[in-house]
Formats: structure tokens, sequence, C-alpha cells
């Protein structure tokens, strides 16, 4: 090859919306790598192994039902309770994963990061992808759940929208994917909010419909029901109900506006990772 000859060349200075696709494509295999490096390690020395991506909304979904359905009374909009709340924990899960995964990426691999240059966008994206894997075997408990129910007779039924759920998950993962962009450009500074984003993200939950329908929150809280409205997490769910159970808060509106919100929060979190990446080990 021709010393003059290069197939790119890595420059302290570049755009901030520069996403390095070209070399994202190039470094594919360690994508891959990565993927299964988060999949095997973190099952490797566990006895159940990947059978606790059933055990967990297998046994949350329990407790809701428990609680939320049975004891606290809340309205499922007349759907079976297990799978209005296995709907919920389902979509939330993965939006959840990608969030507190990505939120952490720049600490938890600053010893790879200080040693060999590669596309910093590979990490949460091996995060998002590897997540999926997890999301599609709860996806098949959450049909499994579905054909159950059909066959005892109960009262949902799958709707046109159901055309809309791979818009659903490319959402939920560019949502999680910019949010998390976000916070761990920031807790390379401020180290106090990766300790903050595992109790928040549990409180968010609350505020989006994973335990109750937005209709009961219109209901009985009026003027409170606008923090629920205006969370993009609570559009994406009630379009994955409505599209699996026939039941649900669905708009075209909402949609748009948690479509737009994630571009938004996707946009500049791109930027600020960008920024953060060029000197982050200095501050690690």
């Amino acid at each position: 090859m021709n010393e003059h000859e290069h197939t790119w060349s890595i420059e302290a200075k570049s755009s901030l919306f520069d996403l390095k696709l070209n070399e994202v494509w190039a470094y594919r295999d360690l994508l891959w790598l990565l993927v299964r490096r988060d999949f095997v390690s973190f099952y490797k020395q566990t006895i159940l192994g990947p059978l606790w991506f059933f055990i967990q909304p297998l046994f949350t979904t329990i407790i809701f039902t428990f609680i939320f359905g049975n004891l606290a009374g809340i309205s499922t909009d007349g759907l079976p309770k297990p799978l209005f709340y296995m709907a919920g924990i389902t979509a939330w899960n993965y939006f959840a994963d990608c969030l507190t995964k990505t939120s952490t990426v720049f600490r938890d691999n600053a010893g790879i990061f200080g040693k060999v240059y590669f596309p910093r966008l590979i990490m949460p994206l091996s995060i998002v992808v590897s997540n999926l894997v997890r999301f599609g075997v709860q996806m098949l408990l959450f049909l499994i759940l579905m054909a159950y129910y059909l066959l005892t007779g109960a009262h949902f039924s799958v709707s046109w929208a159901i055309c809309l759920f791979p818009l659903v998950v490319i959402l939920m993962a560019l949502l999680g994917l910019g949010a998390g962009m976000i916070i761990s450009a920031l807790t390379t500074k401020y180290r106090d909010l990766a300790f903050l984003v595992g109790f928040g993200v549990q409180l968010l939950m609350y505020a989006t419909t994973v335990i109750y329908p937005l209709s009961t929150a219109l209901e009985k809280y009026p003027k409170y029901s606008w923090i629920i409205e205006y969370n993009p997490m609570t559009p994406i769910i009630e379009t994955f109900r409505y599209g699996f159970l026939g039941e649900g808060g669905f708009s075209w509106p909402s949609l748009g506006y948690a479509t737009a919100v994630t571009i938004a929060l996707l946009l500049f979190g791109i930027v600020i990772f960008n920024k953060v990446e060029r000197n982050f080990v200095d501050t690690v």
C-alpha cells in the first residue's frame, strides 16, 4: 500500500455531530464481541444463567398483580392484570436497561478507552444491542402469556397498531441511548449522578403508565396527570399495549411528541458524548 493511502485519520478536532459511522461499520466485529462479552460475563457465574431473563419479569408481574391489582385495586382497563403489567414491564425494562447501563459507559470502560483507539460510540451501541437480546426473550414470555389468556377466553384483541412495534422498539432504544449518553458524559465530572440514576429510574417508572393506565391518571389526578402525559415513555408504552392488547391511550400526536423528544435527546446526547470523549480520560 502506498504510504500516502489511508482508510481514515484520527484527528483531535472534528464536528460534534460526526458519528464516525464509517469507523463504526469497520469495527462491527468489535461490536458483536462486546455484545457477547456483556451476555456471557453477566451470567457466567450464575446458577440459573439466562433463565433470569424470564424470572425477573415474571416475579415482578406477580408482585405488581398482588399489590397494585388486588390490594390497591388499580384499574387495568378491563385487561387481565398479569397481562397488563407484563406488557408495561417488558417495555419499561428495555428502556431502563439501555439508560442505566449507558449512563456508566465512560466509568465502566475507562481502562479500555485509555489503552486503544476505537469509535467510542461502539460501547453504548453494544449495550443497546445486548439488551435487545434480553428484550426478545421477555417478549417471548409476554407472547406465551398472551396465548394462555386467549385460550382461557380473556377479552382483549390485537389491534392494527401492532404494526408500529418496530418503531416502538427503536424509540425505546434511542431514548435510553440518548439519555444515557447525556448522563454518562456528566458523570465524568459529577460522579454523584451515577448514584442517583438507579433511584431516579425507579421513580420515573411510577411517573409512567407501567402499573396503571393513562385513563386512570387522567380521571383521578387531572391536576398532575400532565407529568405522566409529558413523560415520553408514556406514549410508547401506551402504543405497545394498544397494539398487542387493544387497550391504551394511543394517539398520533402523543407518539409524534415522544418521537420528537427522543430525537432531540439523541442529538444532544451525541453532541455531549463526542465532546466529552476527547478528554474524559483525564477526569475519570
